[in-house]
């Protein structure tokens, strides 16, 4: 599923990936972002070949929330060419969400 990984560079995963990434900003402390998990691996069971899943702990790297404007958690960014192409914010059941982005992607 999703893998946590720390990076030096953010811009450099997202141009390293050929696929869209869809990067989770999260919190450890926050329950709704817990909920989250099973939800996005869900999602990555269904899109592994059309999506690629990140997950972003806001506590360990705030300038990316702030770059991204990342107001509440959980808050899901999609990246499309290493840009931003759609922002969902809260929790969202895997059926609506793999939808909705299959719906940007294609």
């Amino acid at each position: 599923m999703s893998v946590k990984k720390k990076f030096n560079n953010f811009d450099e995963l997202l141009a390293g990936s050929d696929l869209p990434v869809l990067v989770d900003f999260y919190a450890t402390w926050c329950g709704p972002c817990k909920m989250m998990t099973p939800i996005l691996e869900q999602v990555n069971e269904q899109m592994k070949d059309k999506i690629r899943i990140v997950k972003i702990d806001t506590d360990k790297y705030p300038q990316l929330a702030s770059k991204y404007n990342i107001h509440a958690l959980p808050t899901l960014v999609l990246f499309k060419n290493g840009e931003p192409a759609d922002k969902i914010e809260g929790v969202m059941e895997a059926p609506q969400l793999v939808q909705h982005l299959r719906n940007l992607i294609n």
